[in-house]
């Protein structure tokens, strides 16, 4: 009889309930995981606690999924130290969190060649608060032009934090009134003017997890449980590769393995704005539809990470990227085809397909089994109850009930055509 190694999944949470409890009941249905080479794994997982440790403590988990340390310092530095001194992998790593807002992440696509939108940083509005910040912008900081700089971006464009969250500051600026609102509203954070592209004719959200990415049509002025519209041909196929090949080289570059990208289509061109999101969107009241990608891809990629013992590159490493971005030999169908090389080079895409199709050849019909049970009706209805008020529950109900029944039928119908 084979010896079996339990693994432990970390969970750090912030305020969600609604995904880690999907993802809990998953983990729980997986049974043992037999691998190729006859061993066989068990999965766990806890919900992670904020408390004192000592720098010499040996963690219990092989994994962690976090939600919490790109704002909070405390468990960042746990993650850090687990990371260097226990091998403890790490969804997103805590290396990087640096890179995981906007500007970098800009800095990267356009080095890559990428059609990212002309892009300005502008100075604080306000001083930071910080003593020795007064003498040095008196002494240093150089006058400029809002107005003229705004000329030569072009209008329409789009005033934001550099660092972004969760859409905070971000203003669609028409005209030199706005521009100047927007500002002097902008306080201490430090803004982007960016091109609008304007005309778009699609918005594309892409959500990536390991080697898997869903492209989902996004309607960013719809409340929140319409944004993400169930349109499975709103992008030419090219156009629907290219989104993929950027979402997973942005995450490949940066050691992202959980975040979700932003495009824009417009006369074929894929635009990126936004591909940095240290916890992105995997709300069930948000992906309906979509929320069983989510929780499959999650399971799949902390279980293959977790079984494999895949060893995490937690640093930038550059160079192969830009030795393909700087090969004039090249053109731009040609990069994005050696960029799609390397994104599967670093999440080892071959590999991870035939350990999901050897031990996890169940977890299709698992989850398909699960979405139609009673114990995700209670997390579905729980859920509502605790975003919505009452007078809106019977509505939130139905709608999110029948998308997510239109997804079991449409998964039925997949399972059984490619049984």
């Amino acid at each position: 009889m084979a010896a079996q190694t339990d693994h432990l999944i970390g969970l750090l949470l912030g305020a969600e309930d609604d995904w880690p409890t999907a993802f809990e009941a998953m983990a729980r249905r997986l049974g043992v995981i037999r691998t190729a080479d006859g061993s066989d794994h068990r999965i766990s997982t806890e919900r992670m606690s904020i408390e004192p440790f000592n720098l010499r403590d040996r963690p219990r988990q092989d994994l962690v999924i976090d939600r919490l340390a790109h704002w909070y310092y405390h468990p960042r530095e746990w993650l850090k130290k687990a990371s260097l001194m226990d091998d403890v992998y790490l969804l997103n790593s805590p290396f990087t969190f640096q890179s995981m807002e906007k500007h970098s992440a800009y800095c990267a696509l356009m080095r890559l060649g990428m059609h990212v939108p002309d892009t300005v940083l502008v100075p604080y509005k306000n001083p930071v608060d910080n003593a020795r910040w007064a003498y040095t912008s008196s002494r240093y900081n150089r006058g400029f032009d809002l107005d003229a700089i705004a000329d030569q971006v072009g209008y329409p464009m789009f005033m934001k934090p550099f660092d972004g969250g969760a859409w905070r500051g971000v203003s669609m600026i028409k005209d030199r009134e706005a521009l100047h609102r927007a500002y002097d509203e902008s306080g201490e954070m430090l803004m982007h003017l960016q091109k609008a592209v304007d005309g778009f004719e699609v918005f594309a959200r892409a959500l990536t997890i390991g080697p898997e990415t869903m492209v989902m049509k996004f309607q960013p002025d719809e409340p929140m449980h319409n944004r993400y519209a169930v349109d499975h041909g709103f992008l030419a196929e090219e156009t629907g590769r290219e989104a993929v090949t950027i979402a997973q080289t942005v995450n490949a570059f940066f050691r992202w393995e959980f975040n979700s990208c932003e495009m824009l289509v417009k006369d074929g061109v894929v635009y990126p704005i936004d591909y940095a999101n240290a916890c992105p969107d995997v709300a069930v009241t948000s992906l309906h539809y979509y929320f069983p990608f989510a929780m499959k891809a999650l399971l799949r990629w902390s279980v293959y990470c977790a079984v494999t013992g895949r060893r995490a590159r937690t640093q930038v490493d550059t160079g192969p990227w830009f030795d393909v971005a700087d090969d004039g030999k090249l053109d731009y169908q040609g990069k994005l085809a050696a960029y799609q090389g390397l994104s599967d080079d670093y999440f080892e895409t071959e590999r991870y397909a035939e350990f999901c199709a050897t031990s996890l050849p169940h977890v299709d019909e698992m989850v398909h089994e699960w979405i139609g049970s009673d114990e995700f009706r209670t997390m579905l209805q729980t859920t509502i109850h605790q975003t919505y008020p009452p007078h809106e529950w019977e509505k939130f109900e139905g709608h999110f009930g029948g998308l997510l029944g239109l997804w079991l039928s449409d998964e039925q119908h997949r399972l059984t055509s490619t049984s």
